[in-house]
């Protein structure tokens, strides 16, 4: 594998594995704990009823959030590792190279902050609000 392809598969496909897992959190853990929060029950049975599957997600989640930390501490540390590089002399390639730089930036912020979410709602809500 060429520098060029590692870089790009670290400057985006991190990021963008990292914002899917996160969503993932989000839409398994977080939103029937916030529906449910929320006093939104029947909204809760119509989403399971048309997603049956976020229940059998929801058994594993502990799973699905290491595995999105992980993937989430990756992207950061690749992130941050990468900032030295040089983006190419070509005025075009430079600029799209660091605008992909500050995309990836973005997606992991969000990223982190989805995570953060669907961890509060998933493993913290329930002590604070159902205890």
């Amino acid at each position: 594998m060429k520098k060029n392809d590692t870089t790009f598969w670290i400057q985006n496909i991190i990021p963008s594995l990292s914002l899917f897992t996160s969503l993932g959190t989000l839409l398994c853990c977080a939103l029937p704990a916030l529906l449910v929060t929320l006093g939104m029950g029947g909204t809760l049975a119509a989403l399971i009823g048309v997603f049956p599957y976020i229940t059998f997600i929801s058994d594993y989640k502990e799973y699905i959030f290491i595995i999105s930390g992980i993937l989430i501490f990756f992207g950061f540390f690749s992130q941050w590792s990468t900032k030295s590089f040089s983006c190419p002399s070509d005025p075009v390639k430079a600029k799209l190279c660091s605008k992909l730089r500050s995309f990836s930036w973005i997606i992991l912020y969000i990223s982190l902050t989805l995570f953060l979410v669907g961890f509060f709602f998933s493993f913290i809500a329930i002590h604070i609000f159902f205890e």
